[in-house]
């Protein structure tokens, strides 16, 4: 088969945010616990923080951390988990029925967070608490000192203000399953109360209000509608989540998720548009995506009332990793409205990273993240894509080629993110440039296979790796590429620019 790429520089859409490659972390089963925080670990450092893990998270280069949750965060008092941490209250985590020690809490994930040079996003509760325990948290992280909250921050240990400046307003509060589950009225008024006392006490802040959990809702959209048009100037993102799913174990349906992805976030376009029309505002809000992945092999969210029980540990294959990716590329392609985005989670609860006491397993959903933070950044171009298409089942017709590219000024090159969802077919690829030449290809780069199913494993943990693709510049400066079955392909060109 064969498809060819056109690249205009003067057809883009936006510049890429970093803030979309970040990560999430939640009180939820051995994420924290046995995950990020083991101070029985040989591994671990002196502050109980796995190292081998921090490294593996390092080359990720996420800018932002969200945390404590999730539907941890709806039940959960901030208060529980500052101060001496033998003094700390032992509680039921009643999201997923297991024992919270409170051990680690927010001190504890600041000081991460700096360890790995990472920003803190802090979630407040909205659905058990309310706006006071949540401006008070903001004076307990922000405030420099002389308050009863800032001098107890103090006296734990932090004399600095740990300066967290982006802050979620609940989590999926459109779900029953919530703990202070509410209608969109109620929420909105809610959020509009908490982020007022919240900037009160530090007006620099940036505020993520609770959007619809997923398409699926009876109420998507007309609860972000409603929330919207209450929060519009309190208010400075719009929240997104998705969790992609091969129940029917259907390859060629579940490799056009990019589809759905996409139609998620037109969704949100028009919304965000229209919303501004009736509030004739001149204030723009973004979409933050805090919550995406792959997830429906281990649904076991019973945590049988256990400190950091097994729970939600998905094996992750190779059409899951082509589903990330396609998120990732989602993402690009709306760059003007998606500037936040999480990949939930990071270790062992739906992660890319496994760990056992002795060791550490990388899973396939790492590389696609890896390959586009590493190479995604500038601005977000608008491919045009010529190539086969293929029937994905209930879906219908889809492109077998989903494609994302962006350009980067400071070097004069662009980078291609190409994925081939055919489960047999390779394509021979050309990628020209308007009114430019490509003068080499810089880097080319993937993960391909064979069997949708193929997954790294702790006996044969190389499996899903990243490999050097194949590319090239033909006479007509132009790059060309084969594109295997099953794939994802970063290819990074010099351009030629008119002097």
């Amino acid at each position: 088969m064969k498809a060819s790429i056109r690249l205009d520089l003067d057809h883009h859409v936006g510049e890429i945010d970093r803030r979309i490659f970040s990560g999430f972390i939640e009180h939820l089963g051995r994420a924290v616990y046995e995950g990020i925080y083991d101070p029985a670990s040989p591994l671990s450092d002196a502050n109980g923080f796995r190292k081998d893990v921090g490294e593996a998270l390092r080359r990720l280069a996420m800018p932002y951390m969200r945390y404590p949750g999730g539907n941890f965060v709806s039940n959960y008092d901030w208060r529980d988990g500052v101060g001496p941490q033998d003094e700390r209250p032992v509680r039921a985590d009643f999201a997923w029925k297991s024992i919270e020690p409170n051990t680690f809490g927010v001190d504890e994930f600041v000081r991460w967070c700096r360890w790995m040079d990472i920003e803190p996003m802090m979630a407040v509760n909205l659905g058990t608490l309310g706006a006071r325990d949540a401006a008070e948290l903001v004076e307990y992280c922000n405030f420099p000192g002389g308050t009863y909250w800032s001098d107890a921050r103090r006296r734990n240990g932090s004399e600095e203000p740990h300066g967290i400046n982006l802050w979620c307003l609940g989590n999926e509060m459109d779900g029953s399953w919530q703990a202070g589950h509410c209608t969109a009225t109620e929420y909105a008024a809610r959020a509009q109360q908490a982020g007022r006392l919240m900037k009160g006490v530090d007006s620099s802040i940036e505020l993520v209000a609770c959007g619809s959990t997923g398409r699926y809702m009876d109420t998507y959209l007309e609860w972000d509608r409603v929330v919207l048009e209450t929060c519009w100037e309190d208010v400075d993102y719009i929240s997104a989540h998705r969790y992609s799913r091969n129940s029917e174990d259907d390859s060629a349906w579940f490799l056009a998720e990019g589809v759905e992805i996409d139609r998620v976030l037109s969704d949100y376009v028009g919304l965000l548009a229209y919303v501004r029309g009736v509030k004739r505002s001149d204030k723009q809000i973004y979409v933050s995506f805090d919550e995406w992945n792959v997830w429906y092999k281990d649904r076991m969210i019973d945590g049988a009332w256990s400190h950091a029980p097994h729970l939600l540990e998905e094996i992750y294959n190779l059409e899951d990793a082509l589903v990330c990716a396609q998120f990732l590329n989602s993402f690009l392609r709306h760059a003007d409205i998606v500037k936040i985005a999480c990949l939930a989670q990071i270790v062992n609860v739906i992660a890319p990273i496994l760990t056992k006491p002795d060791g550490m397993l990388i899973q396939s959903i790492y590389y696609p993240f890896l390959l586009f933070s590493q190479h995604a950044r500038g601005e977000s171009l608008k491919p045009i894509v010529d190539g086969p298409s293929y029937i994905a089942g209930p879906r219908g017709e889809v492109p077998v080629l989903d494609v994302s590219a962006c350009y980067e000024p400071e070097t004069d090159s662009v980078c291609v993110f190409i994925i081939n969802r055919s489960l047999s077919k390779d394509i021979d690829l050309q990628v020209s440039l308007s009114g430019l030449h490509a003068r080499a290809v810089l880097n080319a780069i993937g993960f391909t296979g064979n069997d949708p199913k193929a997954h790294n494993a702790w006996e044969d943990p190389d499996v899903i790796t990243p490999r050097s693709a194949t590319a090239a510049v033909d006479e007509e400066a132009r790059v060309t590429a084969v594109v295997p079955s099953l794939s994802l392909t970063v290819l990074r060109v010099k351009l030629e620019l008119p002097s």
